[in-house]
């Protein structure tokens, strides 16, 4: 071993690791110069003691949190990257990325980090059971409930990435996983785990990673699938047939979820004629998801689906701009935008795919297969050219590099048709300014889709493109995208996590959830909830209000100084023809409005801000003469962690003289600590 060529370290059980010998070391090169840049083996890796590591230490320090300390700890995550960020870039141009892929990958791996971390504060309790969905009634008296919770999986989450995103591919498991309270094992790919390794290295430096909550094995683990057990999760990213020899070795109660490379089309309307904003958005775009990372992404268009009058003005086109814009070459030089592939490996191996591409039916229309006689692993961009839209290799082969195939079609059925013969994608996108079209084909493909795009004039500017996966929404697909799901927000977290349904009593469920429910008992000491801190408040504590009648003086004043006059309140004869209705009654607002001039206690204090109303039901109606009271309960309290305030979430029940439901609702407030 020598300081030119370094054994990639992993990191287990809190403290690095390498080989005591090198072994049978896999070297690694520069993508751009044949360079040694590292070498890898994990001969003699402890991974049972790492997994134990994991399900203990690691569990333990996790569970120690809650959602939001835990999404606090991945902004910081997010900004000790950001400072030593600079880093990454250089590694990252080794592996062939040109600033542009870096970007993608580091700059994009952090930013799931900072969503993740703004989403679990805001749409996670400051707790550690997630409830889920509405309470379901399960006796008539109210007396037994049932309802669902989340808990985190007790096990660990074992993360298999792919080569062409180290550091983007890692971050987006990691941070759900993290959220969930699940301690990870990240597993890279071999070409590019140096930089995964660098990135992993950077948060140990930190120091804020919980004991225990993420470690790296860089180089081959064969034993594995061996000892994983019930309550450890598996996310593989990689290809289709590698993603099924694994599930086929996943023990029995493992959850294994895969992400793989898919056929994905990108679908030219027929209104999207050459020279209108949706041809050349159309053009951009594919041009883009050739070259990026070199067509190195799972998501990239391997099949651009247009019009058959429009095949030879899109092929123009895509020329035109790859000469304009596209130049190969070591993106560490001025001037280049595209990269080589990841190894001479994969070259000869996207080599061997364009080849089967054209035996398959294909013709070269743009870019040849002449190798390069640099020691770089460099492709130009390929465009190909199928007569045959329903030629089988166009729809199964794919060549991972900046290879597209071109397909023309008649109707809406036949795009809808092409699209359907992938087998199933990470994502389609479709170029059209006409909603009908729009319609009709994601009718047709949705099914086939983990994610549909739509291009137009509209959104073009602002478009985060075919081939990025956002944090918000699904990453993944069926059949051959692997028929997993990741990403998707909060979503992605409850992967790692157990959904069960809890039976029981209104006290019991409240105890459990943090959540008060209707029936639990309500707690009234004599001072105002309002008059409150976080620090003094408690779930359960209520404020019951004295009556007040409703006359039709109040109903005509307030339609009148509102300007809501609607006949219901306004026309005795047109309302008692109403079938909801005995004849006029009070608005609905005015009974809200009077409702919290019941409950609130108008001094400065704890509460500084009522910022909502959720979930507001009229049930009875109420009528002049009739009387109206309000009981608020204190239903849910969030504090914030990094602010001197929180969220109190309070039940709002209006009941009538006759103890009849008039409105339920949640009123929203922001109430000091302490």
């Amino acid at each position: 071993m020598t300081a030119e060529m370094p054994l990639v370290p992993s990191y287990a059980q809190d403290a690095w690791w390498t080989p005591d010998s090198e072994g049978e070391a896999t070297i690694v090169r520069d993508a751009s110069t044949g360079d040694e840049v590292a070498r890898v083996s994990a001969e003699g890796f402890d991974l049972a003691g790492a997994l134990a590591h994991a399900r203990t230490v690691g569990q333990a320090s996790l569970g120690e949190l809650t959602f939001h300390q835990r999404a606090l700890l991945l902004k910081q995550f997010a900004l000790a990257l950001t400072e030593r960020k600079d880093e990454l870039y250089a590694l990252s141009a080794q592996t062939g990325a040109t600033k542009a892929d870096s970007w993608v990958d580091i700059d994009g791996g952090i930013g799931v980090l900072f969503a993740y971390s703004g989403k679990g504060r805001r749409e996670m309790p400051n707790s550690q059971v997630y409830v889920d969905g509405a309470i379901e009634p399960l006796s008539k008296d109210g007396t037994f409930l049932g309802r669902h919770i989340y808990t985190r999986l007790p096990g660990v989450a074992v993360q298999i990435n792919a080569f062409n995103f180290a550091v983007w591919g890692p971050l987006e498991k990691f941070a759900p996983a993290f959220l969930a309270g699940m301690p990870s094992l990240i597993k890279p790919a071999t070409p590019t785990g140096y930089l995964t390794e660098a990135m992993v290295r950077i948060l140990v430096d930190s120091g804020l990673l919980p004991a225990g909550s993420l470690q790296l094995v860089s180089g081959g683990v064969p034993t594995l699938f061996t000892q994983l057990q019930v309550g450890d999760v598996v996310a593989f990213t990689g290809s289709a047939s590698t993603a099924a020899a694994l599930r086929a070795q996943t023990p029995t109660g493992v959850r294994f979820t895969a992400e793989t490379d898919s056929i994905n089309a990108s679908v030219l309307g027929p209104d999207a004629l050459a020279g209108t904003p949706e041809f050349d958005a159309y053009v951009r775009q594919l041009v883009t998801e050739m070259t990026t990372k070199a067509g190195q992404k799972c998501t990239a268009i391997r099949r651009a689906v247009v019009p058959a009058g429009q095949a030879d003005a899109v092929i123009d086109a895509v020329r035109a701009r790859l000469t304009a814009k596209v130049t190969v070459g070591d993106p560490r030089e001025e001037g280049v935008t595209m990269g080589p592939l990841v190894s001479l490996a994969q070259r000869d191996e996207v080599l061997r795919q364009v080849q089967a591409l054209i035996d398959g039916g294909g013709r070269i229309v743009i870019g040849s297969t002449e190798a390069s006689d640099s020691s770089g692993a460099f492709v130009p961009p390929i465009l190909l050219r199928f007569d045959d839209a329903r030629a089988d290799a166009v729809h199964e082969v794919e060549a991972f590099g900046p290879v597209s195939s071109l397909i023309t079609y008649d109707t809406v059925a036949e795009a809808s048709d092409i699209v359907a013969r992938g087998g199933g994608s990470l994502v389609t996108s479709v170029a059209t300014h006409d909603p009908s079209f729009a319609t009709e084909i994601m009718t047709g493909v949705a099914a086939w889709n983990g994610r549909v795009l739509f291009l137009d004039r509209d959104d073009a500017r602002s478009s985060t493109g075919h081939g990025s996966p956002m944090p918000g929404l699904v990453h993944g697909g069926p059949g051959r995208a692997g028929g997993g799901e990741e990403l998707g927000g909060i979503r992605a977290a409850l992967h790692h996590m157990q959904r069960t349904a809890v039976q029981g009593s209104p006290e019991m469920l409240t105890a459990i959830t943090g959540v008060w429910h209707a029936g639990a008992a309500a707690r009234d000491d004599g001072i105002h909830p309002f008059r409150k801190p976080l620090a003094q408040l408690r779930i359960g504590d209520r404020i019951a209000s004295e009556s007040r009648e409703v006359t039709l003086d109040d109903i005509e004043t307030f339609a009148h100084f509102t300007g809501d006059t609607f006949y219901a309140h306004m026309d005795e004869e047109a309302a008692s023809a109403n079938p909801f209705f005995p004849g006029r009654v009070a608005h609905g607002y005015l009974l809200v409005s009077w409702a919290a001039g019941l409950f609130v206690d108008p001094e400065p204090g704890p509460v500084l801000a009522n910022y909502g109303l959720e979930n507001l039901r009229f049930v009875t109606p109420v009528s002049p003469g009739d009387s109206i009271r309000v009981d608020l309960t204190a239903k849910q309290i969030t504090p914030r962690e990094t602010d001197g305030y929180g969220e109190v979430r309070w039940d709002a029940l209006i009941r009538n003289q006759n103890d009849e439901t008039v409105a339920t609702y949640d009123v929203l407030t922001l109430v000091e600590k302490e």
